[in-house]
């Protein structure tokens, strides 16, 4: 561990068992605001410089949560993604100066959880942290009794966090996976875009929104993947989605 990492450490030394952040930064600066913030705030900070500090980083700590910049000076932040997705489904949030569309798809697509574009406010990103801490703790509340959700070819096992079409499990990220309970949960119903970004992310921000189209089509891509079947999930052109009965 660092200095900074003792430092934004001992800061929130007082609120131990909450949420590990790990903050893959080359600036210095950006380093220092984002983990002295944290800290502040009582999460747990490790930094890391380099996209090789940051995979031996995440696989000696284990971290709740990471945030990413993908412009890393060792490797890009893509491969520090696609190496985390090998062996760990950690929540990802990438923090980039990159602004373009295709940027944010291909981080999303590779197994991004998030996308926060700089110059950020600190606001919210912590805003974006509680919402992690939040999905993480629901999670860890999850009634197990829940029963199974069936709907022609899918079937959701809710207990065992796991989806399956036509028999065959399904490779979903975080974020696809909480997509489809919400949608299986509210089976019928038109969910708004701000009803599950906020759902998702924990907050409606424009961003937010262009981010859910995102995950919702690689989502489609996988649960509806012949043509010739009835689609699950529909689209209510500027209202939101609904997955129908089959």
């Amino acid at each position: 561990m660092d200095r900074e990492s003792k430092t934004a450490a001992s800061a929130g030394a007082d609120s131990a068992g909450t949420l590990s952040v790990l903050v893959v930064e080359d600036d210095a600066a950006v380093r220092r605001l984002i983990a002295t913030a944290l800290a502040m705030h009582g999460y747990h900070v490790e930094v890391a410089a380099t996209g090789e500090a940051a995979i031996l980083e995440a696989a000696s700590h284990g971290p709740d949560l990471v945030l990413l910049d993908l412009g890393l000076p060792d490797v890009d932040g893509i491969a520090v993604i696609k190496k985390l997705r090998s062996w760990s489904n950690v929540p990802i949030i990438v923090i980039s100066a990159r602004i373009e569309e295709a940027d944010k798809i291909e981080a999303l697509d590779t197994g991004a959880d998030d996308y926060l574009t700089k110059p950020f406010s600190v606001e919210e990103l912590l805003a974006r942290v509680r919402a992690w801490q939040r999905r993480a703790r629901m999670s860890l509340g999850d009634d197990p009794g829940e029963s199974v959700f069936e709907n022609g070819p899918l079937r959701v096992d809710y207990a065992a966090g796991c989806a399956y079409l036509n028999g065959e499990e399904l490779h979903l990220t975080p974020i696809e996976y909480k997509l489809l309970v919400l949608m299986c949960k509210n089976v019928g119903k038109v969910l708004t875009h701000t009803y599950l970004t906020h759902e998702i992310w924990g907050t409606s921000w424009d961003s937010d929104i262009a981010s859910l189209r995102v995950f919702m089509a690689t989502l489609r891509k996988k649960i509806e993947r012949d043509p010739s079947q009835q689609k699950l999930i529909q689209t209510h052109v500027g209202v939101g989605y609904r997955m129908q009965r089959l």
